[in-house]
């Protein structure tokens, strides 16, 4: 299964649905994992699996604001300027 580090500027809104539908609460402690990066540093993130991939989404605050302002509008992200998914395509 192919693992995808994911940073909060590259959330997709696939993957935001997938967070919302995993932890419509918020995440716990538990729910967290520790790793090193290939720089040595610890990277905390939370997981959500497709078919195919694991998504390691690095946890943050903007992270968890993100989380609850598409939960509560999933208009959010479109406009949201913080996102890459929302620039455009370069061919």
């Amino acid at each position: 299964m192919k693992r995808v580090i994911v940073e909060y500027a590259k959330l997709t809104t696939d993957i935001l649905d997938m967070l919302i539908d995993k932890y419509p609460d918020g995440y716990d402690y538990e729910d967290i994992i520790s790793f090193k990066n290939a720089k040595g540093e610890t990277v905390k993130a939370i997981e959500v699996k497709t078919e195919d991939t694991i998504y390691l989404v690095k946890i943050s605050e903007r992270l968890e604001n993100a989380m609850e302002e598409y939960a509560e509008d999933e208009d959010f992200f479109e406009g949201n300027d913080d996102f890459d998914a929302n620039l455009p395509d370069e061919d």
